[in-house]
């Protein structure tokens, strides 16, 4: 690749995709003791709605004066939001990232600093045209537990040999949160056991949240190579990324330290890698899969909203694998066991 085509790459990148930063600092804690401007009290313990302390604000030009917030019992206390509170600007973390394990082996995978409003049609944009991903045949999306938990050998063999056999045969790509606990390790394991050794050839997308992401800040930089270990400190509510993904959007919604924030934009994701061809010469879109392992309440709601989408995404249940995941299966297996009695029933009479 020449000089050229490296910088048009940079100026695409970084016109199109952007970072969130809080501009506001709004403390989270809203019984506040009155004090003098600039406190080392509230400067050292209290955080901003956005998890952060006052001087982690890189937009704030002074720190604000903690005698001008309201006091206890004001009631005027302002809700922090992301469109207020947070500015945007060009994305400055994009390139590829270097996995360095414990045991000396190496794995690269490109990832991209994005806003948490940024439009599904440059995501998919940057991962064909750019990251060279070929076209998907079907998208395995996986949902389930993020913090770490047993899987019996029977569902874990299952789940590993099922998931990277289905997508090496019809060629798919596989979405995960794509952090180093839960099941999206648990999918990096199918990767590494099961997958092809060729890089080229493993679609493993994780869409994380900027915000957790332990270390995030050595990932700052625009169209370079980064060395990241991903051990993570026990101690830590921050996550590591799992080194055997291949790809990952890291979505920034100008928060720290919290969950979720992806989830929408991932779902804005598979709905429009839905609507594509799965062949410029065949009016059929892409199939879409939400396969769920273990999972605690939130699976439920959003296992609904799949099957209630239009049209109705399929959903498949390890069933054995705990939690949100057994509730299903058990769920559904009493649903079918009455509605066949209700059909003997009407049959009899």
């Amino acid at each position: 690749m020449n000089a050229d085509s490296t910088m048009s790459r940079r100026s695409w990148i970084e016109d199109t995709f952007c970072k969130r930063e809080c501009g506001k600092f709004i403390p989270a804690c809203r019984d506040l003791h009155r004090c003098f401007p600039m406190c080392q009290v509230c400067q050292n313990l209290i955080r901003c709605c956005c998890g952060r302390l006052v001087g982690e604000h890189t937009l704030l030009e002074t720190g604000p004066s903690m005698s001008s917030w309201p006091g206890p019992g004001t009631g005027q206390q302002e809700e922090w939001s992301v469109e207020c509170h947070t500015q945007t600007s060009a994305t400055d973390a994009y390139g590829t990232i270097d996995f360095q394990d414990s045991a000396g082996r190496n794995c690269h995978a490109k990832y991209v600093r994005v806003a948490v409003d940024a439009k599904a049609e440059a995501l998919l944009q940057l991962m064909r045209s750019e990251w060279q991903m070929e076209r998907p045949k079907l998208l395995l999306t996986v949902h389930g537990g993020t913090e770490n938990f047993p899987l019996p050998l029977k569902v874990r063999q299952a789940f590993s040999k099922g998931l990277i056999t289905a997508a090496q045969s019809t060629g798919a790509w596989i979405l995960t949160d794509g952090i180093n606990t839960g099941v999206s390790r648990y999918v990096g394991e199918a990767v590494k056991t099961y997958g092809t050794h060729d890089l080229r050839k493993r679609n493993a997308v994780g869409v994380t949240p900027w915000g957790v992401i332990d270390n995030h800040s050595d990932l700052i930089g625009r169209d370079v190579l980064r060395p990241y270990q991903p051990l993570g400190n026990p101690l830590s509510k921050r996550v590591c990324l799992n080194g055997l993904h291949s790809h990952f959007l890291l979505v920034d919604d100008g928060t720290l330290g919290k969950h979720g924030c992806q989830l929408g934009l991932r779902r804005k994701l598979e709905r429009h890698i839905q609507l594509q061809k799965i062949h410029p010469r065949l009016n059929q879109g892409v199939p879409v899969v939400c396969v769920v392992v273990e999972g605690g309440p939130d699976i439920v709601s959003m296992v609904l909203e799949y099957v209630s989408s239009v049209p109705p995404m399929p959903v498949f249940v390890f069933e054995g694998s705990g939690r949100a995941a057994d509730l299903l299966a058990f769920l559904h297996k009493q649903t079918a066991i009455d509605s066949w009695t209700q059909t003997s029933r009407r049959t009899s009479c």
